[in-house]
């Protein structure tokens, strides 16, 4: 199956937490970081997740927001620092590429945030994700 969705990570399940519909998934990525996905009870059982389950992490590049610094007192479980690797930029959008322990991540944000944040290749951000923008894919 091919998807749409620029960031796919690859991962392990390190734990499951279910409650009585949802559940929480942690997953420690191939490059080390820990990222937690909030998913149905449904999609835990159907998905066949335990610890060691092999996945990937899925997110829509509109869901990853970027901050050029880790961010305390939200409550974005995934905050996963990286490095600017390209910008694509628009007039009203931007495609920025970030460079991961691992992997790359894509989010797409306004132009408008790009030149307020000062983004350039080389940038140190961290990218962050609620945990109910990720999805987990086995296979």
């Amino acid at each position: 199956m091919s998807l749409s969705i620029r960031n796919q990570i690859p991962g392990t399940v390190t734990a499951v937490t279910a409650g009585e519909v949802m559940a929480t998934v942690k997953v420690r990525l191939d490059g080390g970081q820990d990222l937690t996905a909030a998913i149905t009870r449904e999609s835990v059982t159907e998905l066949g997740l335990v610890e060691g389950t092999v996945v990937r992490a899925l997110v829509k590049s509109t869901e990853v927001s970027l901050a050029t610094a880790a961010v305390e007192g939200v409550s974005i479980r995934n905050q996963l620092p990286g490095t600017v690797a390209g910008i694509t930029t628009g007039a009203a959008m931007a495609s920025v590429k970030v460079s991961v322990t691992g992997g790359e991540l894509t989010a797409a944000i306004t132009t408008e945030a790009v030149d307020d944040l000062g983004l350039a290749a080389g940038s140190p951000v961290v990218a962050l994700i609620k945990s109910t923008e990720v999805s987990l894919a086995t296979g």
